[in-house]
């Protein structure tokens, strides 16, 4: 696909995996891909068939909704590509920092901002990487984005997400982690105490 293609299926995807499962949205987006995944493709396409290409992703008739307004705000004011900057990118219908930051890193390859979902944002605190105020743990994912980003080097600003979100969803899970198998056990505060038991 032409790279402006590839950035716009790049936000899709994005938009698609909010509260939804890995494989549920590879799946989602190998129809979307096989109906023709263009901002044109997408605003010819109705409603009950994009709803059936994309279901069951999680919250799929809002994202049917949010889809079709940002591919109309794509095609009328960026030529149906997707904006260059995050500040833009958040007004779309659907897209947060966390999308957006994310988007810049794949589809633009510009490292403004660190993705934190859920899985960075707890790993983090785990591991104690991060403090809000007081030198306590963060309390949202923009707090812990912000105190990654003020030492993790900008060089590791791509990948950090990557490789929390499976090591999140596989190891350090939200409830019973697998410290035992865990290779950080040992730097980890909670693999520390849970050696202890």
């Amino acid at each position: 696909a032409a790279p402006k293609v590839q950035r716009f299926q790049c936000l899709v995807s994005l938009m698609l995996s909010s509260q939804t499962k890995d494989e549920v949205n590879f799946a989602a987006m190998t129809r979307l891909k096989e109906n023709g995944l263009t901002v044109d493709n997408l605003l010819n396409t109705d409603d009950e068939t994009l709803g059936k290409l994309i279901y069951p992703v999680g919250f799929w008739k809002t994202k049917v909704k949010y889809l079709k307004r940002t591919s109309l705000i794509l095609k009328e004011k960026y030529d149906c590509d997707i904006p260059k900057n995050v500040e833009e990118l958040c007004k779309l219908p659907g897209v947060g920092p966390k999308m957006a930051y994310i988007c810049m890193n794949v589809a633009w390859k510009k490292p403004t901002g660190i993705g934190v979902d859920t899985h960075v944002h707890r790993i983090t605190n785990r591991l104690k990487w991060v403090s809000g105020p007081k030198s306590s743990n963060t309390k949202t994912p923009e707090e812990t984005r912000k105190s990654l980003e003020s030492w993790l080097p900008v060089s590791k600003w791509m990948e950090i997400n990557w490789l929390l979100v499976g090591f999140g969803q596989q190891i350090c899970r939200p409830v019973n982690p697998k410290c035992n198998e865990c290779l950080n056990r040992d730097l980890c505060p909670v693999g520390k105490a849970s050696k202890v038991k």
